[in-house]
């Protein structure tokens, strides 16, 4: 297992499921912005922001990289849970890791 592995598990043992938006929630909480002032901060709208945090709208790896780039994070990261959160949806429960 890898180091990105054992993270993400450690994370969700103690807060559950960890999603996209779930993240980037905490991100622009942890940031003390309003939605309308991280959407800013990301080039989306508002709605689009509010859309990804509430998991009703999955980022494309390209669009995770995009926002990752913004926020200064490893892009592999944000691609890694977009992609996931892709698979879910779809109805597979798989971990994945990427590299």
């Amino acid at each position: 297992m890898t180091t990105k592995n054992k993270y993400f598990n450690t994370l969700e043992t103690k807060f559950g499921h960890l999603s996209f938006g779930n993240a980037l929630k905490s991100i622009r909480l942890g940031e003390n912005k309003t939605q309308k002032e991280f959407a800013l901060k990301l080039e989306i709208s508002p709605q689009n922001l509010n859309d990804l945090e509430h998991d009703r709208k999955t980022p494309s790896p390209t669009r995770a990289s995009q926002i990752a780039k913004k926020l200064k994070l490893p892009e592999v990261i944000l691609i890694q849970l977009a992609l996931r959160d892709q698979l879910k949806k779809e109805g597979f429960d798989y971990s994945l890791s990427i590299s």
